[in-house]
């Protein structure tokens, strides 16, 4: 079965950097797009980044040049470059992918003081 588990959130000051990684399993990798989502606390989930299956890439205003997304075909992972942090960027951080349907991690929380 599908199963994401993302990993690397914590708590970083304002223009400090975070590096989250997404491990992939039960599903072709290589084949799919992936995205990372965000959910800050009472707000909707949004479309943080996503990079397509031949590396397009794609990014939410609020994160682009700031931000980078990769991904490890070989290592069925998928990461999140976070640069220059911001105390809005505070949210739990989920990656998704859609296959038959979507499916999406757990979440990491990342935090940012100011």
């Amino acid at each position: 079965q599908v199963q994401l588990v993302e990993s690397g959130g914590g708590l970083v000051q304002a223009g400090g950097s975070l590096r989250l990684s997404c491990a992939a399993s039960g599903f072709t990798f290589s084949r799919y797009a992936m995205s990372w989502y965000r959910q800050a606390p009472g707000k909707q989930r949004e479309l943080v980044a996503t990079i397509g299956s031949g590396g397009y890439t794609n990014y939410a205003d609020s994160v682009n040049g700031r931000f980078t997304i990769s991904r490890d075909n070989a290592e069925n992972t998928v990461y999140l470059q976070m640069n220059s942090l911001k105390p809005e960027d505070t949210a739990v951080y989920y990656c998704k992918v859609l296959t038959t349907t979507n499916y999406w991690g757990p979440g990491t929380q990342v935090t940012v003081s100011s």
